[in-house]
Formats: C-alpha cells, sequence, structure tokens
C-alpha cells in the first residue's frame, strides 16, 4: 500500500508539472506578437474576409483563457491542433520526429553510462595514472560546449569523408535490405550519438568516481577488505551497491540534459528530431508546433525521473521508510 501512494504522489507530481508548463507555454506562446496568419496579409490574393475567416476558424480571436481550455481538452484526447507550416496534423508531426529523438538520446544514454560506470570505479579504485587521466580528460571536455564539440566531430567527418552527415538515412535508402536499413541508420547516428555521449559522459563519470571513493573509505569496507575478500567482488557486491543512490538519482537528471542537449545536437548535425522542428517552427510562428514540442519534451523528463525515482524506491530502503 506505501509504494502504491509513493507511485500515486510522484505521478500526481509529474501531472501537475505538465499541467503547470501547458498552461506557461501556451500564455507566452499567445502572448508573443504575430502568428501564422499574419503573413498571409502580404498576399494580395486573401482579402481581410478570408483573414478575418480563418482566425475564427481556429479560434485566434478568442480570449486566451477560452483557447486553452479548448486546446487542453483536445490534447487530452490526443490532438495537440493543426500545424500552418506544415499543413498536417500536429501528432503526427511530433510522433515521427520524436521517435528520432528517443532513438538518439537513449542510444547516447546508454552508451554514457556504459562507459561512465566501469570508469568511474576503476578511477577510485586504483588511483594513479588512470585517475589523472579521466580527472584531466572530464575536466577538459566540461570546459568545451556542447556546440564546439559537435562541431569538431563534424570537421573530422566532413575531412575524414568516411561517414555520412545529414538525415537518419541515406537518398537510396528505400533500395536497401533491412540490414542495409539498420546498419545506414547506425552510420547516420554516429556523429550525434558521439556529441551527446562527449558532452555527458564526463558528469557521470565525475559523479561515480566521487561516490565510488566515498563508499571505498566506509568502515564497512574497510573490514570486508581486512577480511580478505576478493577485490572484484568487493567493488561490484559491496561497494558499488551502497554508492548506487546517487547515481540512480542522477540517472534521471542525466536523461534531462541528454534531452536537452540533442535538441541542440540535432540542429547542428541534422538529425530529423524535435530540435529541428522546434526552431523552424518557432521561425514559421507556427505556435502549436511549438507547444507540442515543448510537452513531448517535459513529458519525457517527467518519465525520466519517474523511472529514477522508482528504481530509488526499489534499492534505497530509507526511502521506503519514509
Amino acid at each position: 500500500m506505501n509504494t502504491a501512494r509513493y507511485i500515486e504522489r510522484r505521478i500526481a507530481s509529474g501531472l501537475l508539472l505538465l499541467l503547470a508548463v501547458s498552461l506557461l507555454s501556451f500564455s507566452l506562446s499567445a502572448l508573443a506578437p504575430g502568428s501564422f496568419l499574419d503573413e498571409m496579409k502580404l498576399n494580395p490574393q486573401i482579402s481581410p474576409e478570408t483573414f478575418t475567416a480563418l482566425r475564427a476558424q481556429y479560434g485566434l480571436d478568442q480570449p486566451i483563457a477560452l483557447r486553452y481550455a479548448h486546446w487542453l481538452r483536445a490534447a487530452l484526447h490526443g490532438d495537440l491542433g493543426f500545424s500552418f507550416a506544415y499543413n498536417a496534423p500536429v501528432s503526427s508531426l511530433i510522433w515521427n520526429r520524436c521517435s528520432n529523438t528517443l532513438l538518439l538520446t537513449g542510444t547516447a544514454t546508454f552508451l554514457v553510462w556504459l562507459l561512465a560506470v566501469p570508469l568511474g570505479i576503476l578511477s577510485a579504485a586504483k588511483g594513479g595514472w588512470l585517475d589523472r587521466i579521466c580527472s584531466f580528460g572530464s575536466s577538459l571536455l566540461l570546459s568545451v560546449p556542447e556546440i564546439v564539440i559537435a562541431l569538431a566531430l563534424l570537421a573530422f567527418v566532413v575531412r575524414s569523408g568516411r561517414l555520412p552527415i545529414g538525415g537518419m538515412a541515406s537518398l537510396n535508402a528505400e533500395d536497401f535490405s533491412l540490414t542495409q536499413r539498420i546498419r545506414d541508420t547506425v552510420l547516420h547516428l554516429v556523429v550525434p550519438a558521439a556529441a551527446l555521449v562527449l558532452a555527458a559522459l564526463p558528469i557521470v563519470l565525475r559523479h561515480t568516481r566521487t561516490a565510488m571513493a566515498e563508499v571505498l573509505q566506509a568502515p564497512f569496507i574497510k573490514a570486508a577488505t581486512g577480511h580478505g575478500i576478493f577485490r572484484a567482488r568487493l567493488l561490484l557486491r559491496h561497494a558499488l551497491p551502497a554508492a548506487a543512490s546517487p547515481l540512480i538519482s542522477l540517472f534521471g537528471f542525466s536523461i534531462a540534459g541528454l534531452l536537452s542537449a540533442s535538441l541542440l545536437i540535432e540542429v547542428i548535425t541534422g538529425w530529423p528530431g524535435l530540435g529541428p522542428l522546434f526552431l523552424e517552427s518557432i521561425f514559421a510562428r507556427d505556435f502549436q508546433v511549438v507547444i507540442a514540442v515543448v510537452m513531448v519534451s517535459s513529458a519525457l523528463l517527467v518519465v525520466g525521473n519517474l523511472m529514477s525515482d522508482l528504481l530509488l524506491y526499489a534499492v534505497d530502503p530509507r526511502i521506503r521508510l519514509e
């Protein structure tokens, strides 16, 4: 029963957060000057009566509160509005781009934790030259902005010519077999995923190293060492579970950081995710798409933090006692 109440509280707080984000984003977009329909005024073939009728058709002549209520009611049924710039329902645009962003972010998250956790454990346990190399490398990567990392990777790939740039498929991908399509997608994924990994790796590495270093100084670890427990077993069976709580908390934040960074990386590398769609919609003043991208991104962040909270609840008895 306590577990159910904990899950219900976390879900309720996430829904309230999404409601606040939707209200804020809708209000800011409504207060922004102009709309996509305003560009029609420059077209002499469109009469003022047609322009007024279009504003009434899409509810742009109504008060903000009423428009928000209509949008929220439709959004709860899966209708996120209509895109003027793309002349298509927003839902279809979002879900296609969202799957691409999830592929990129999920791949980068897996690689970051796959590399950072073993390196952090070894750096804390062994010290010496490995620890110095990891510290110097993480400090160097932390000092370099994400955009510089992405541009440097792009410059290297352009010079080498060994990897494709832009998009997620080649022009003749329709003629490929299933295996060739998967390989082609993986090759297009290398550059944006590598940029995200290099941007997020030092943060997770440093937290892992710090958490493990603190645990290795604990009395129970010293006692276990005195009993002659094998070093690898000591690290993996005793030290790592004790250091898991701060790392699990970091997991939700890492997903949030990778997702926000992926929007920028997608624009730079040409990966067809939510990032380019968001930027193009802002320039086109297609605010229905802008609001939808903000809401989907916020929902993904809430889901990531919920996963982190549930994992922390499962492994940390202190959370269950509270």
